[in-house]
C-alpha cells in the first residue's frame, strides 16, 4: 500500500482510500464525494449493522450510499479487496515521479492547501488528518481572500470564524495523542493564500494578517499585465512585512482540464532579489498542471539566494501527495534542502514567518 490514507479491511477506510487516489488522480469532484459521503454514512453505525445490511441488500436505504458506494462495503465486509479500490491503486497508487524521494522524506510540511471553506472539495479536519497519514508535522490552511470570489474567497468575518474551527481541529487531535489514539505530534496552521491586488496590495486586513501564522501570497488576476507594472506589482508585495511566500509566480499552466496558459511577464531577476533581501520563500508549487516556476526560473532563483518552499496547492486530501513532484524537480535543480523552509521543524518555520513583522 502506497502512502496516503491507509486501507485496514474495514469499508470506512474502503471507501476513504478510493476518494484519496481519485483525489490524486483529479477526478471529478462529485465522483469523489460520493465516496467520502458513504463513509460518513456508514461510520457511526455499529459494524455488526453494517455488516447485516450487506447481508439483505438493504445499504442503499442510507442517504448518502449508492449502488456503487454499496458494493465496496459489501466486499470490505466479507474480507475482500473492494474491486473498485483494487482498479483505483491500479491507476493512482504510485506517483508517476522519477527521483525525489530522499527531499521528500525530508518535508515536514506543506504551506499551501485548500479546503471546502473556500474551492477546495473536503472540509478542514479530513485535510487535517490525511496530513497526519502522510506523515506531516504540519500543513497550513491558506484558503482563498475575498477578491477571489469565484474560489469562494473568505471575508474578514468568515476568515475569523475559520481560525476558530483551526484552533478546535488542533484541540481534537491534541486530544488524540494524550489518549493515546495516535502518538502523531501535528500542528493545523493559520494561514491564507492572499490575492497580490494590482498595485501590489495584499487582500486581507493588516488585522487578519496579524492573526495568521503563514501566508501565501500570489497573482491570481490581470496575469496579462505587461512585464514593469507586474513587477512593480509583486515587488511591492514581496516588501509587505506580512509576506511570507511567493506562490505560483508565474501563473503558467502547462496541462490539464483547465487548458494551457502562458506565464506572466515580469523581471524575475529584481522579483527573485526583493524576495531575497526580504527573506521570502519562492514556492515550488508541485500541481502537475502548473509546475511553477519554470526550470530556469527556479535555477535563476537558486543562484540568487532565495528561499523555497515546496507545496502541493492541494483542493483535495489526495492532492497532498503532490508534494513528490516538487521534490522531484527541486532535487534536479540541486536545491539545497536547508533552503527549503518546510524542511524545517514547526518553531523555525514560525520564527521565520513572524520575523519580518515589527513588534
Amino acid at each position: 500500500m502506497t502512502a496516503g490514507t491507509p486501507y485496514d479491511g474495514s469499508p470506512v477506510a474502503a471507501l476513504r482510500r478510493i476518494a484519496f487516489l481519485l483525489e490524486r488522480g483529479r477526478a471529478d469532484t462529485y465522483k469523489v464525494q460520493a465516496y467520502r459521503k458513504a463513509a460518513a454514512a456508514i461510520l457511526p453505525l455499529p459494524h455488526d449493522e453494517v455488516a447485516r445490511r450487506a447481508a439483505e441488500g438493504t445499504l442503499t436505504e442510507l442517504a448518502g450510499v449508492g449502488s456503487s458506494t454499496a458494493r465496496v462495503i459489501a466486499e470490505a465486509v466479507a474480507g475482500r479487496l473492494p474491486t473498485r479500490l483494487a482498479e483505483a491503486e491500479e491507476q493512482y497508487g504510485a506517483l508517476p515521479a522519477a527521483g525525489g524521494e530522499v527531499l521528500r522524506a525530508a518535508l515536514r510540511g506543506d504551506l499551501h492547501s485548500h479546503s471546502n471553506w473556500s474551492d477546495g472539495g473536503s472540509p478542514i479536519e479530513e485535510m487535517a488528518m490525511t496530513a497526519m497519514e502522510l506523515g506531516h508535522d504540519y500543513l497550513v490552511l491558506t484558503d482563498h481572500s475575498p477578491r477571489l470570489t469565484i474560489a469562494r474567497g473568505l471575508s474578514a468575518e468568515r476568515l475569523a470564524r475559520q481560525l476558530e474551527v483551526v484552533e478546535a481541529v488542533n484541540a481534537h487531535l491534541g486530544a488524540l495523542v494524550s489518549t493515546g489514539s495516535t502518538s502523531k505530534q501535528f500542528r493545523l496552521l493559520k494561514g491564507i493564500e492572499v490575492d497580490i491586488l494590482d498595485d501590489g496590495g495584499l487582500d486581507q486586513t493588516e488585522e487578519m494578517l496579524s492573526r495568521l501564522e503563514v501566508r501565501v501570497a500570489s497573482v491570481h488576476s490581470k496575469l496579462k499585465m505587461d512585464p514593469e507594472p507586474m513587477t512593480r506589482r509583486m515587488v511591492a508585495a514581496i516588501r509587505n512585512p506580512w509576506m511570507n511566500v511567493l506562490g505560483h509566480c508565474t501563473g503558467r499552466l502547462v496541462t490539464g482540464n483547465r487548458g494551457t496558459r502562458a506565464q506572466s511577464r515580469f523581471d524575475a531577476r529584481a522579483v527573485f532579489e526583493a524576495a531575497a533581501e526580504h527573506d521570502v520563500a519562492i514556492e515550488i508549487n508541485s500541481r502537475p498542471e502548473r509546475r511553477d516556476p519554470p526550470t530556469e526560473l527556479m535555477e535563476l532563483a537558486r543562484d540568487i539566494g532565495c528561499l523555497f518552499s515546496i507545496d502541493s496547492d492541494a483542493h483535495a486530501p489526495g492532492q497532498l501527495d503532490f508534494l513528490t513532484y516538487g521534490c522531484e524537480r527541486a532535487e534536479k535543480a540541486g536545491i539545497d534542502p536547508d533552503r527549503i523552509v518546510n524542511t524545517w521543524p514547526v518553531e523555525k518555520l514560525l520564527s521565520w514567518a513572524g520575523g519580518n513583522v515589527t513588534t
